[in-house]
């Protein structure tokens, strides 16, 4: 990484500039489906990346970063008056993207790009400086032999003067100056338009029309959410964990069926995914309510004694209870709206079951409840605590 001394006096610069480096796709058939070919690159190697720095063999990079969301992108902080060098390890090869997966010399080019920004005053996006990339392919070390040695007979069997069109090996790549890659806009639902991602420097390696790729969550935006069915098997959740932008977490939760993950509280999740992914997915899990996940329908009879419930109450009219969140205290809070009554006065929830045994309503038993069942709700009055208890016949 060198500073341009075309572009002014660097003393006069912050002290450190941010650096993007992505490696993407050259071919337009493979940029039109570009999230498509990444996320089923991720679900073939789950937990793996794309593209990552060698710190260690790196001199003058301060801050590497690593967006787990993002494969084959890393960002890093430089200082433009000190020597700085980036060592970049590709961990995918180029057979990888052909239609068989076994492409031998043929692997698809990728383009190795680095879009430099000077830092922005307090709120201010950065200012972008400079773009440039270059082509690469990525073999095997086998592969990597085969094609050197393949390409370099097919230029000796051409004549002199078609070797002229040929490009001559060089110990190292001089990147060429390009368009900045397109950063996903404030509007994140609106494509991003071909005047976007012109610049004056249009990149060799790459037509201005070429650069046209949604950003990665576009694809997802216009797909419709799907409930996690609680029977899926272990194979239907990481296949939904994948559909739903999850997929750095298929590793994590690969032993979990749609009833497991299900299961885990908002505050598991955070736990387990962090704050923001550990949200959006509890929220994801129960997204698009519009079909309670239990519904009952409760009518209201007083008993005849102080202590007694009746065997056999006469039925009333009845009204619907609808739950989400599948707890005892959401039901609780229910049907104290629903009687009238204090909900903090309700000390305990009890359901009738078998020989007219009591059986205490935990999270667990209202989950296991029937939907569509119908109950009579009998109040009684206790005196110690003051408040009530409610039975479910």
């Amino acid at each position: 990484m060198l500073c341009n001394s075309k572009l002014g006096d660097a003393t006069q610069w912050p002290r450190l500039l941010k650096s993007v480096v992505r490696v993407v796709f050259h071919d337009r058939r493979l940029q039109y489906t570009e999230q498509q070919q990444l996320d089923g690159w991720r679900w073939s190697r789950p937990g793996d990346r794309i593209l990552d720095i060698d710190v260690p063999l790196s001199v003058g990079v301060i801050e590497p970063q690593v967006l787990p969301s993002q494969l084959n992108t890393v960002e890093f902080h430089w200082d433009p008056t000190k020597r700085t060098s980036l060592f970049l390890q590709v961990h995918c090869i180029s057979t990888e993207f052909t239609p068989r997966k076994k492409g031998g010399e043929k692997g698809v080019p990728f383009r190795l790009q680095i879009d430099t920004f000077k830092p922005g005053d307090k709120e201010l996006p950065p200012e972008h400086l400079h773009s440039a990339g270059c082509l690469i392919k990525v073999f095997k070390p086998k592969g990597a032999d085969r094609k050197l040695k393949t390409d370099r007979e097919k230029v000796e069997k051409q004549p002199l003067h078609e070797r002229d069109k040929y490009q001559a090996a060089c110990e190292s790549t001089v990147f060429v100056e390009c368009s900045p890659w397109p950063e996903p806009s404030a509007e994140p639902y609106l494509p991003l338009s071909p005047r976007d991602l012109t610049s004056p420097h249009s990149c060799k390696l790459l037509s201005p029309e070429r650069l046209c790729c949604s950003p990665p969550f576009i694809l997802d935006t216009f797909s419709p959410a799907e409930d996690l069915n609680p029977g899926a098997s272990i194979l239907e959740t990481q296949q939904w964990l994948h559909r739903h932008r999850f997929s750095s977490y298929c590793r994590t939760l690969a032993n979990f069926t749609g009833t497991d993950l299900l299961k885990l509280t908002r505050q598991d999740l955070i736990q387990i995914c962090g704050a923001a992914d550990g949200i959006r997915l509890f929220n994801t899990l129960r997204a698009r309510p519009i079909r309670h996940r239990l519904t009952l329908y409760v009518a209201q009879e007083a008993s005849r004694q102080e202590n007694e419930v009746p065997k056999n109450p006469e039925p009333g009219f009845y009204q619907e209870i609808s739950l989400d969140e599948l707890s005892a205290i959401e039901l609780m809070g229910k049907l104290a709206e629903l009687l009238n009554l204090p909900a903090n006065q309700i000390h305990r929830l009890f359901h009738q079951g078998p020989g007219g045994i009591l059986i205490l309503l935990s999270d667990q038993v209202v989950q296991n409840l029937k939907d569509e069942s119908h109950f009579v709700a009998v109040v009684k009055k206790v005196l110690n605590p003051d408040g009530y208890h409610l039975v479910l016949t």
